[in-house]
Order: C-alpha cells, then sequence, then structure tokens
C-alpha cells in the first residue's frame, strides 16, 4: 500500500506569500514586459558550460555567490561581451523575500576571467552537489538542468527545424509546425529495501569509488510506480518485494533530469539471499543499523579514495540520502519500543 502524499512544510505556509509568489512566477512565463522588468533588478546563477559558480564562505561552506543581475551586466561588458547574452537567461523562481532568481551559462566567455571578477569558482555539479549544504543545491539543480535542456532542444524532432525559446525560458516552439516543447524529466524511482534489521545498498561502476546508495530505475512505457519498483530489484538483486510505501520525491539533474520518487520497500527475513547483475550493478550487499549510522557521519570524499569507514553515502540533499537517514530513524524508534 502506498501512503498518502504529504506537502512537507505545509502548515508554515500559511499566512505566508506562497501563493502570490507562485502566481506572479507563472505570470513572468507569459508577459514578456513584467518578465524584462523582473531581470533588472533579479538575483542571477551563473554557470560556465553546464558548472555552477560557487564562493567559499567566511565559515568554510560553499553557496552561489549573490549576483544582481546589474551587477552581472557589469561583468559581462567588462569582459568584452554585449547585451544579448542577458536574453539567454532562464527564469528559475522566486524566493520567499520575492527576489526574481534567474540563471545564465556564461561559457562563451573566458572561465578564468568570469571567476576572478566574481570572486568564486565554476565547479562541476557532481563535485558542487557534496560541497553545497544549504537549501540553494535544488536550485542549482534546476538551473542546471534548464540550461541543458535549452541546448539540447534546438531543433524540432518532427521537422528538424530550429527551436525557438520564448524570454522566460519556459518553452520552445517549432514556427514551422507549430509544436510546442516544454521541459521534461525522465520518471526514476528510487527504493530502499529492508529486511526488518538491515538495509540493502547497491553501487554502480559509474558511482564515485565508494559510494553506496539505494537502488534506482527508470519507469518503462507503461509501468506503475509499484511495478517498476518491483521489478528494478528483482532484475538488480533477485529480491522480490512485499510491502511498499512511498516516502518523498525529488527533481534529480542527473543523467539528463530525472524525477525521483522514493520509496521503502521489505523482503521476508528469510529470502534475502542477494544475486546482483553485474550489468546493472558492480556491488550490493546489506548493512547493518551500526553501519549505516557511521556511514551518515563520513564526509564524502572529493578526491579518488576510500574514506577509513570503507564507503559513503550519496550528499545529504539527495533523496537516497533521505531514504537512509529515514530508515535509520525508523530502526531506532522500533528499538525502543
Amino acid at each position: 500500500m502506498l501512503r498518502p502524499l504529504k506537502i512537507p512544510h505545509l502548515s508554515a505556509r500559511c499566512g505566508s506569500n506562497f501563493v502570490s509568489r507562485m502566481r506572479y512566477v507563472n505570470r513572468l512565463k507569459v508577459d514578456d514586459e513584467a518578465l524584462a522588468a523582473a531581470l533588472e533588478n533579479g538575483h542571477m546563477l551563473l554557470f560556465h558550460r553546464l558548472s555552477p559558480l560557487l564562493q567559499r564562505t567566511p565559515q568554510g561552506s560553499f553557496r552561489p555567490p549573490t549576483l544582481i543581475t546589474t551587477d552581472v551586466q557589469s561583468i559581462l561588458e567588462k569582459l568584452g561581451s554585449d547585451r544579448t547574452l542577458m536574453k539567454k537567461s532562464i527564469l528559475l523562481g522566486c524566493s520567499e523575500q520575492n527576489q526574481v532568481q534567474f540563471c545564465l551559462d556564461v561559457g562563451e566567455l573566458h572561465q578564468a576571467a568570469v571567476e576572478e571578477e566574481c570572486g568564486g569558482k565554476f565547479i562541476s555539479l557532481k563535485k558542487a552537489f557534496f560541497l553545497l549544504t544549504g537549501p540553494e543545491a535544488p536550485l542549482v539543480a534546476k538551473g542546471r538542468a534548464l540550461l541543458r535542456w535549452h541546448q539540447t532542444n534546438s531543433f524540432c524532432s518532427a521537422t528538424g527545424e530550429p527551436t525557438q525559446r520564448n524570454p522566460a525560458g519556459s518553452q520552445r516552439v517549432c514556427n514551422s509546425s507549430g509544436i510546442v516543447y516544454y521541459p521534461t524529466m525522465s520518471p526514476v524511482v528510487i527504493v530502499l529495501v529492508s529486511d526488518g534489521k538491515r538495509c540493502l545498498l547497491g553501487r554502480q561502476s559509474s558511482f564515485p569509488q565508494g559510494m553506496y546508495s539505494a537502488l534506482a530505475g527508470f519507469c518503462d512505457m507503461g509501468e506503475t510506480v509499484e511495478e517498476t519498483l518491483s521489478r528494478e530489484v528483482a532484475e538488480e538483486v533477485g529480491l522480490e518485494v512485499l510491502n511498499v510505501s512511498y516516502s518523498s520525491s525529488q527533481h534529480w539533474p542527473f543523467p539528463h533530469s530525472s524525477f525521483m520518487m522514493g520509496f521503502h520497500a521489505s523482503v521476508s527475513p528469510t529470502y534475502t539471499q542477494v544475486s546482483v547483475d553485474h550489468t546493472e550493478l558492480e556491488d550490493a550487499r546489506w548493512f547493518s543499523l551500526e553501519e549505516i549510522t557511521s556511514a551518515l557521519q563520513v564526509k564524502a570524499p572529493l578526491s579518488r579514495g576510500k574514506p577509513a569507514a570503507g564507503f559513503w553515502l550519496p550528499p545529504k540533499h539527495a533523496i537516497a540520502n533521505h531514504l537512509i537517514t529515514e530508515w535509520t530513524h525508523r530502526q531506532r524508534a522500533q528499538s525502543t519500543i
């Protein structure tokens, strides 16, 4: 049985400006004049060939620098770019402080020169996800996903003719056929399997060395999420799941832009023998609560090599980490009953 969907922090939105902000952003997607006015004083996330610009804070953490559109425009002009580059800005959203947010890829400019002017460094998104500790990670992921979508959808799949984006960057249109294209995500199920006392984690050969995560797979055409979940677990580790419960969802910018739906699932304690399909996974094994608790404290190595604990987990803002943390809380709660 799937659990009913819960919207996090719903009570916190009561009496807030959430509705007005959502309607304002929706208006900016269709009102070009309002968008142009918002862009004049908006906040800008900069990317260089899809790598986000990050800045180290005095506390030693990382975050995107706070750049106002006018400041970015001055920097671009100083580096020899004309004003047409700003027209490639893409609308991201609106902050709780009513600051409109945009992103822009400046890959046509010299990377080091932009870094020097902005006081930051362009870092690959996979590495940035382990450096970002604040709420900016989802916004950076969204910016990168939208920028990449525009880069890879510049031609109509039906006619082969060029597509044109609207000023907000929320769609592309083929003027020849009239087809309108919207940014898309591929549905993916990610599941943490448990036998009641242990959880099952796996790793693909493409993962950073030493990292283990929950099992995941793309939904096939015509499948429900329950069918995808059961099939993926059967294919990858040779187990049949019993009870399934929904946890949460997340946009994930890899490999090209995925919609991750997170679940917990159980297997019978008497049928826990793992049979790894090595065309799918490099390894998969059961981990105890003690092992998982220790791994949650391990800082991800940013260079090659395994940490002292022998394995480590996805970054804290990844849905896999959320599922694993949720499982540890449940196990501890059960042990106190």
